[in-house]
């Protein structure tokens, strides 16, 4: 006891050392701050003074740019001083939570190395406090024991002894207590964090990385990092994480947040994670959803089907038929089979269906159709088609040009000579070169423009061609039906989900793109809902890009995949080094829901709960609805009576999920989370299972799962998703018969 209350006493003094320096610093800022804002404000002001505001000359120009130079390193230093400024009070509340004692090979006693947020160095001094848990030497923390430990530089391993490892609770710069711990981030650290409500945002994890995670979050080997983890193992955080150690590298690899983006499932989802990064002490990337990159791509000219709204159809779907044939329509469209078949439409196109012609101009021949196929089909440097095309189209313009001159001035001397004014020879050629003009190029573009939604059409309305193109490629039995029900939505202007993609793909292998040229770093969530026609895609618009894929095979929905899906995705992304990491261990709910879920599932898979134990789940069953819904409603009370923040009510389908919100806001303050209102706060909340993937709430209370609503194998993968949304509390609620899928299942009632 003695040697404890020794060392929180030792604890203590070195944590009142590092506030007192942050305190000094946090002053030396404050007035740094203060000076820089001075000066920003008088650059802003004498440039606004002394220079002109609208001007042609190139040395008053350059006078501006001068200024507009020296405003915009003022303004980044004043930046840089806040953001400084901002990390030392964070760190003034906590400014550590590990320490490891590192004796390095070769050298004499050990370090004491602090390992926090953020780095804390005496400015006078220059001496380390406190490391950033990104530094290299931090990883010691995160991956090593007591005993021999080694951590990795750009200069090589630094190979040492680990003496002793340590955390600490601080809070409000006190410190309520600490202990040593071995080789993981210590149980009792990991009980008191995951013993936490749900937060309205997803928070940082730095105080509790695991060793497998770290691994993933420090990987710069490879160019395609697959992460396939199971409901509640940190996949989301682990890649924010990675994303923060990316940046923090960023000197060396040259990589802002400019560089990276996220493609994220849905934009609830985007607002949910967005607080992360700036915990970490690190500016917003982009994030984006694969419906933003189509309205993007498309310039918000074409409304196609989202995904919310495919799923809401295929779930909410009552006959079976109905529901396979929409799976099947977006599971063949979206298959590299598909993908082959656009691949030969797209030559068939160019070497078959370019209907060139002899261009003439005014009597003279301009350019020949076989002189146009031939410069046409030249392409070495590898244009995309609509390119090549427009380069036609220029060419033969150029051509124009003189013998329109030609032919201009002969009309002039025509009307000339029958006597016109000048002014009107003028406005008469003029009219008259317009008009030629724009009958000449709208014969050019009939041959010179190629429309991908067009192409499409033409590729089902022509069944002919469809077969044609598809030759020796496997095609789904109800192929027939695909074509023609495809073919009669695109002529009456309906584009489903299903036709986005390969939409989306024909459109940038006719005209290519650079729009996301900088971008080096690609972090895909919930891969498993993304098709091989996804990825065909990905590989296109970032092609400069390294990639980060996180999925759990066992939570899609309208589909079957297999972890076998992830070779098709290093296959696609065909980059040279990739490696597939395994997480098999859930953080995210008690021991009771984990054990729960899995029975749901009823899939043998590799799955280790972390045993946090709380409460069984309750199965409630009433006679009526109305009851039902009561039940509902006095749950929801006790919950957040007891202390917990964030409730949600998981329905099947948005539409059951408006039916029980128009019920039960009258009689409470609940929300429900849809295209309107999607800011995720505590309290609670009505949400569609496919909008819940990646949440977490301390309660989930899944509404209906009857017979009716939860029976087929979807209906399986969707309960699972649903029950794993829980950290604390689950409760599933029915009338009539109780699901099938509960069977067997022994819980509380």
């Amino acid at each position: 006891m003695d040697s404890y209350h020794d060392q929180l006493v030792e604890e203590k003094q070195y944590l009142r050392q590092v506030i007192a320096l942050i305190q000094k610093e946090l002053s030396m800022e404050t007035s740094h701050l203060s000076k820089r804002k001075n000066e920003l404000v008088a650059s802003r002001k004498e440039m606004w003074e002394n220079t002109v505001h609208f001007t042609t000359d190139f040395e008053k120009l350059t006078e501006v740019n001068q200024h507009l130079s020296e405003v915009t390193n003022q303004t980044a230093s004043y930046d840089h001083t806040r953001k400084r400024l901002d990390r030392y009070r964070q760190m003034a509340n906590c400014p550590y939570f590990g320490r490891f004692d590192f004796a390095e090979d070769g050298c004499n006693g050990a370090e004491k190395i602090y390992v926090g947020l953020y780095n804390l160095m005496d400015s006078e001094t220059h001496d380390i406090f406190v490391y950033d848990w990104r530094a290299p030497i931090s990883s010691i923390f995160y991956r090593f024991e007591p005993g021999e430990a080694r951590y990795h530089t750009p200069f090589g391993d630094i190979t040492g002894n680990v003496l002793l490892k340590r955390q600490y609770k601080i809070k409000g710069s006190e410190l309520s207590y600490c202990f040593d711990c071995s080789i993981r981030i210590n149980d009792e650290a990991l009980q008191e964090v995951l013993s936490r409500n749900a937060s309205a945002k997803m928070r940082n994890i730095v105080e509790t990385i695991q060793k497998e995670q770290d691994i993933i979050i420090r990987d710069t080997e490879n160019e395609i990092l697959i992460v396939q983890g199971v409901a509640g193992s940190g996949k989301t955080s682990i890649a924010l994480h990675r994303i923060a150690f990316l940046l923090y590298q960023g000197m060396d690899s040259q990589i802002g947040s400019n560089n990276v983006i996220i493609v994220s499932p849905n934009a609830l989802f985007s607002k949910y994670i967005s607080g992360v990064l700036p915990e970490l002490g690190e500016d917003n990337v982009n994030q984006i959803t694969v419906e933003e990159i189509i309205d993007v791509c498309f310039d918000s000219k074409m409304k196609i089907q989202t995904r919310n709204e495919f799923l809401e159809s295929v779930i909410g779907c009552k006959e079976d038929a109905g529901r396979s044939f929409m799976q099947q329509g977006v599971e063949f469209k979206g298959s590299r089979n598909f993908r082959m078949i656009l691949d030969k439409l797209l030559w068939h196109f160019e070497h078959r269906l370019v209907r060139f012609e002899d261009v003439y101009y005014s009597g003279e021949v301009v350019e020949t159709k076989q002189q146009l196929k031939n410069s046409f089909l030249n392409n070495k440097i590898g244009l995309p088609m609509a390119k090549r095309l427009k380069r036609l189209e220029n060419k033969i313009l150029e051509k124009v040009r003189p013998l329109q001159k030609i032919r201009l001035e002969k009309i002039q001397k025509i009307v000339e000579k029958n006597g016109e004014h000048q002014f009107e020879i003028k406005s008469f050629s003029r009219l008259l070169s317009i008009k030629d003009t724009k009958i000449f190029l709208e014969r050019l573009r009939t041959f010179t423009q190629v429309d991908s939604l067009s192409l499409y059409q033409k590729l089902f309305e022509n069944q002919e061609l469809f077969y044609k193109v598809a030759q020796d490629i496997a095609l789904p039995e109800n192929i027939q039906h695909i074509i023609s029900s495809t073919a009669d939505r695109l002529q009456n202007g309906q584009v489903l989900y299903e036709d986005a993609l390969p939409l989306l793909y024909l459109k940038l292998r006719l005209e290519g793109t650079d729009l996301y040229s900088e971008i080096k770093q690609v972090v895909v969530d919930e891969a498993q809902d993304y098709y091989p026609m996804h990825y065909e895609i990905l590989k296109i618009l970032f092609h400069n890009a390294t990639f980060t894929v996180l999925g759990d095979v066992h939570q899609t929905i309208e589909r079957n995949v297999q972890t076998s899906h992830y070779e098709d995705v290093v296959s696609i992304l065909n980059k040279r080094k990739a490696v597939k990491l395994f997480l098999n261990k859930s953080y995210r709910a008690s021991f009771e829901i984990n054990t729960f879920a899995q029975k749901i599932l009823n899939v043998k898979q590799d799955f280790v709960s972390f045993e946090r134990y709380e409460a069984a789940p309750a199965v409630v069953y009433e006679q009526t609805e109305r009851l039902l819904e009561q039940t509902v409603m006095r749950d929801i009370t006790d919950y957040l009576q007891q202390g917990f923040e964030s409730v949600a009510v998981i329905c099947k389908t948005q539409q059951q999920a408006e039916e029980l919100y128009h019920t039960l806001k009258e009689h409470s303050s609940i929300r429900i989370l849809n295209e309107e209102n999607s800011e995720i706060e505590k309290g609670s909340v009505i949400i569609p299972v496919y909008k819940a993937k990646g949440l977490e709430f301390d309660v989930a209370l899944v509404y209906g799962v009857n017979d009716e609503n939860y029976s087929s194998d979807m209906d399986r993968n969707l309960l699972y998703i649903s029950c794993t949304r829980a950290l604390h509390r689950l409760g599933l609620y029915y009338t009539g018969q109780k699901s099938p899928l509960l069977s067997n299942i022994m819980c509380n009632t």
